[in-house]
């Protein structure tokens, strides 16, 4: 039935709750639409299907545009500048019209000012009120097209530099390589023009050697008028300002610089940028590689971090073939100080030992060591260590009176010839007053004095070798004796060299036993003094040697650290003590910390904190599972150091151990600033305990003072009852010795101490 017009006007007339409540969403609905589009950012303009009238515009399309709102409305598109200077407008809005969605990825407009803009326009049509709209979006994609151009243009740089790199690999030739790096900046690179020009320091001007894409006038001009280096000058030539400061000079505007020579030839070239960016070697601006572009603004900071690497692959070049000219010098010299290197020394030792045998009369070889220069170059820093080396270089070959007998052989070893000993003469005698006359030459470095000893191996002809490669091992044997002894020289005796082969056969084993994963840990547990139950355990590394069966580490650690294997065997025993730790954890087990020394070496290695950071990072609860025991000798010998790196590891979760209390002598100063958790006893002091009361009186002062400063204290080496006996009643917490267990291998510290007792 119909309604009458008094029913409908009834019911109107009723407050209609549910079409209230539509009312309410519609308008919320139309606000919350109507502030989008007034703070999108990008362009929204509403056009009637019908006529192509503009509805509204938002104020993102008026802004980027340029034109008013009132311009906008009640205009057919095409009626609006921007899109009537536009080609086809009309046939825009037709296929709008007919397919609603539209999209045009790059669509060019200008503004009300005349600029173009770029933009990306994406149409959709949608039904409102009976009113077919189309809903066009405007996104400005000139930011779009600046990083496109920039991306591409960087790539081209990168192709520059790669093929500039492949160059300098295959071309020997310098001026094949310049001018081949010219042409590949231009064919490449798309600049307009690439010179490379180099410094004539003996006409004080800077030459052009290779060009490519060069306007010949602009390059005559360089070529016929000097370009003078000379004071340091605004107005001086581009090329001599980037040689005078040693930095990349760049102009994006040549025509509005007013301190440019030749501004007007450059642009009559058609060149609006520059960038002269200098080659430098051996910290000396050599010559400069100069790229053109016919842009404004070309070059720009990212780039330019590309043009100055390839300037410097260029400068490389320069070095590497100047080098090849030097390589006859370089094969028998040491650069650092002018005196013969190992190989021309050994040519030369070897003529005096013929000459020696045809006279039938002895010769000598002195290899001399220069004592604590690495403490030289540590604290004053490589060129005083280089100066030094030099001064001493000089000092050697005026008191030989002859520089063919001198060489540098190492880091920081000298070696001298004696073309003839007398077999009555007292070389000893010699020797000793050739080294007081060193040690009380004053040596200058940073405007001080310095007095510096030496260590000297002594080896003779024929008796101790009767070719130069033997005399000088020999030699060496006997310095390393030397240094190792602590005499200030030796004479080259047979079993040094027995001893050094040994030591050699040793270190090739070693690191097979790496390879082979030979090394095994066993675990030595600590025990609490009150519960009697195993707190910890520490790992104590043995090689499991094929030829020999299981060594101690008494006779091989030395030479790991010797050899620098200490730091991967190290980085091995800390990653299997964790990982044996977790797969106890995993398997149900009573895991207990396991402790791991740590070597002088490892210590002093400046990634060690973040090698131990690596090691515990594999699982969270790798940390609690490892305890790092460091020998107090090895903190004091650099107390600040130690603060900083174990600090540093104790943040990470992991405890830190003094191991050998009481063999460092550190002060209560720095005991208190120490970040530790635990403080081993040595067992030498264990030991004195029951041996007389001083004894007893100083473990009880070292533990007192350990619990002073929140320490929990182990004793090490307890090996009696007494003993035992003792620490409990000066309340030491912890024993570790023989008579709780020796160092066992993981299985069997598994079955003993950490799973649960079988009660049958």
């Amino acid at each position: 039935m119909k309604s009458t017009a008094a029913q409908d006007a009834a019911r109107m007339s009723v407050p209609d709750a549910a079409g209230s409540r539509a009312l309410k969403a519609l308008q919320a609905s139309e606000s919350r639409y109507r502030r989008l589009f007034e703070t999108a950012q990008d362009g929204i303009l509403l056009l009637n299907a019908e006529n192509a009238q503009i509805e509204d515009v938002n104020p993102f399309l008026t802004k980027l545009l340029g034109y008013t709102h009132a311009e906008f409305l009640g205009k057919k598109i095409w009626e609006v500048g921007s899109f009537a200077d536009m080609e086809h407008s009309k046939d825009m809005f037709a296929a709008l019209q007919t397919r609603g969605y539209v999209r045009y990825d790059d669509l060019p407009l200008k503004t009300k000012s005349g600029t173009a803009v770029a933009v990306e326009f994406v149409s959709n049509s949608y039904l409102c009120d009976g009113l077919t709209v189309i809903q066009c979006n405007v996104r400005d994609m000139t930011a779009r097209q600046q990083d496109r151009a920039r991306i591409a243009y960087l790539n081209r740089v990168y192709a520059v530099l790669s093929a500039i790199n492949s160059l300098i690999v295959r071309v020997s030739d310098r001026d094949t390589l310049f001018r081949r790096a010219c042409t590949v900046a231009v064919d490449k690179g798309g600049f307009q023009m690439a010179v490379i020009a180099l410094v004539d320091h003996a006409q004080m001007q800077v030459v052009p050697v290779a060009s490519a894409g060069v306007d010949e006038k602009l390059l005559c001009l360089l070529k016929d008028r000097f370009v003078l280096i000379e004071e340091p000058a605004m107005d001086n030539p581009i090329m001599a300002r980037a040689i005078q400061r040693k930095e990349a000079v760049v102009i994006n505007d040549l025509q509005s610089e007013p301190h440019v020579a030749f501004a007007s030839y450059y642009g009559q070239a058609g060149i609006q940028s520059v960038a002269v960016l200098p080659l430098i070697v051996a910290q000396d601006a050599v010559g400069v590689l100069a790229l053109y572009a016919r842009e404004r603004e070309f070059f720009h900071a990212e780039e330019l971090g590309l043009l100055t690497e390839l300037a410097g692959d260029i400068a490389f070049a320069i070095d590497h073939i100047g080098k090849q000219e030097r390589l006859d010098y370089l094969a028998f010299y040491d650069v650092l100080t002018g005196l013969a290197n190992r190989n021309l020394f050994l040519e030369r030792l070897a003529l005096y030992l013929r000459s020696a045998a045809s006279a039938d009369h002895q010769a000598g070889l002195f290899l001399i060591d220069l004592e604590r220069f690495r403490n030289i170059n540590d604290s004053l820093g490589r060129p005083a260590g280089d100066a030094l080396l030099r001064q001493v270089a000089d000092w050697l070959k005026r008191n030989l009176g002859d520089a063919s007998l001198v060489a540098r052989l190492g880091s920081d070893q000298f070696g001298v010839i004696l073309p003839q000993v007398q077999r009555d003469g007292d070389l000893t005698r010699l020797i000793e007053r050739t080294m007081d006359r060193f040690l009380a030459h004053p040596f200058r470095i940073n405007d001080e004095q310095f007095r510096v000893s030496i260590k000297v191996g002594v080896a003779l002809f024929p008796d101790d070798g009767v070719d130069a490669d033997i005399l000088l091992r020999n030699a060496e044997a006997a310095l390393k004796k030397a240094k190792l002894r602590g005499e200030k020289f030796l004479f080259y005796e047979r079993t040094m060299t027995d001893a050094v082969a040994g030591k050699f056969s040793l270190e090739n084993r070693l690191r097979h036993a790496l390879d082979n994963q030979e090394f095994v840990l066993h675990y030595q547990p600590k025990m609490n003094l009150v519960t009697g139950k195993v707190t910890s355990a520490e790992a104590l590394i043995r090689w499991n040697d094929p030829r020999t069966g299981l060594m101690a580490p008494g006779r091989f650690i030395p030479v790991l650290e010797e050899t620098g294997l200490i730091h991967e065997v190290g980085r091995w025993a800390l990653n299997q003590a964790i990982g044996d730790y977790l797969r106890w954890r995993s398997a149900g087990l009573a895991a207990v910390p396991i402790g791991v020394n740590v070597s002088p070496l490892q210590l002093r290695k400046r990634g060690f904190v973040a090698e131990v950071g690596r090691a515990i990072g594999v699982d969270l609860h790798a940390a609690a599972g490892v305890e790092l025991e460091i020998t107090e000798n090895l903190i004091m010998e650099d107390v600040n150091h130690s603060i900083d790196s174990l600090g540093s590891i104790r943040a990470m979760g992991v405890r830190i151990a003094i191991d050998d209390f009481g063999t460092g002598f550190s002060s209560l100063a720095y005991l208190a600033r120490l970040p530790v958790d635990i403080l081993k006893i040595d067992r030498a002091f264990v030991t004195e305990m029951t041996a007389s009361p001083q004894g007893l009186a100083l473990v009880s002062t070292i533990i007192d003072m350990a619990h002073a400063f929140n320490l929990l204290v182990v004793a090490e080496g307890v090996e009696t009852d007494e003993q035992s006996r003792l620490l409990r009643l000066l309340r030491c917490e912890e024993l570790q010795g023989f008579l709780f267990s020796k160092p066992v291998p993981a299985g069997v510290f598994e079955d003993r101490f950490l799973r649960p007792v079988q009660v049958t």
